[in-house]
């Protein structure tokens, strides 16, 4: 019983811990706490998260700030056709000492630091995209043999525009899959953007402080484990994400002719994962259904394809999500 109150009341310190840390995060990024919860989810989990939005809207400066509020060494690459592999690894120099012996002095590339930051990831090279796959999966990288270690906790989180298309190259679904969500980013509204406007271009700028630690945050990562998840939670995620299977013998007819291919087990998996986070940013001490429906499109998007047909219709995976989910909003089961 002892065990059980202090998983409690650690799990209360925690969420009080990142009420503080979403309100100085959303001081800076005005106005988008969806978008910044989902980011917080991301980390929490010890995940990397896909951002998608036009230029402009701001996720170079939410990238910067949860960086300082977490207390994560940030990097950033702009992403380009010309990147190397190298230079995000890093590579092997030829040296010559005082003495004339030569040898091999690995400097270490962006990629060694707690928050990378890919922009526009999708603008370099497939052979340039596949060097953060190691990363993202085992946290190492392998250069000239040798395998080096990523200081924890490591986390990527990578843009992409919806729009500009021209001289891109689409990340594989392997890699895609890589991502724990994918966090869309809107338009603000309009009360939103008065507020953008007069927090941002005045003489003084809302400043970001810290509010965890590296070390605080890889205990919050352990602890969010540690959360449990009900029975129910759990077959509610197992029937969602075998639901867009089309093959599988549970799926909807409107899933068997529109999708191509759907999730795999990952999707469970950053369900589970992604539902404990959502609970805990609203103050709560486990996850219910409503929970698994609010990640729905975060975490399946970016794991489906739609057929060709469907797409010739204009239909797009977000209104599929939904229509699917739908009978999970009364606490029903998925309707087949």
């Amino acid at each position: 019983m002892t065990d059980e109150s202090d998983l409690v009341a650690d799990i209360e310190a925690l969420g009080e811990k990142l009420g503080r840390a979403r309100e100085a995060i959303t001081r800076r990024f005005i106005g988008q706490e969806r978008v910044v919860d989902l980011t917080l989810s991301a980390l929490l989990c010890g995940g990397h998260g896909l951002l998608i939005g036009l230029p402009g809207l701001g996720k170079t400066r939410l990238v910067e700030t949860l960086s300082t509020v977490m207390g994560l060494h940030g990097n950033r690459v702009q992403f380009t056709p010309d990147l190397m592999p190298s230079d995000i690894l890093g590579s092997e120099v030829l040296e010559k000492s005082k003495g004339g012996a030569r040898s091999f002095r690995f400097v270490p590339g962006p990629i060694f630091c707690q928050l990378l930051m890919a922009d526009e990831i999708n603008r370099a090279s497939p052979r340039t995209q596949s060097a953060l796959l190691q990363a993202m999966q085992e946290r190492k990288v392998t250069v000239a043999g040798a395998d080096r270690a990523l200081t924890p906790p490591f986390h990527v989180l990578a843009t992409q525009n919806p729009i500009e298309q021209e001289g891109t190259y689409p990340l594989p679904e392997a890699q895609l899959d890589r991502f724990l969500v994918q966090i869309d980013v809107p338009y603000p509204d309009r009360e939103t953007e008065r507020d953008i406007l007069l927090a941002t271009t005045g003489v003084e700028e809302e400043e970001a402080h810290g509010v965890f630690t590296a070390e605080e945050l890889i205990a919050a990562q352990r602890m969010l484990r540690r959360m449990p998840v009900g029975e129910s939670v759990m077959e509610a995620i197992l029937d969602l994400v075998r639901s867009f299977r089309p093959e599988d013998a549970t799926a909807p007819e409107r899933v068997r002719e529109a999708v191509a291919w759907g999730p795999g087990p990952r999707a469970a998996q950053a369900f589970m994962m992604t539902v404990r986070a959502q609970a805990l940013l609203e103050g709560r001490l486990s996850p219910s259904a409503e929970d698994v429906v609010a990640m729905a499109r975060p975490v399946l998007t970016h794991r489906m394809a739609l057929t060709f047909a469907a797409r010739a219709r204009g239909e797009t995976l977000g209104e599929l999500i939904d229509e699917v989910v739908a009978p999970l909003r009364g606490g029903a089961g998925v309707a087949a």
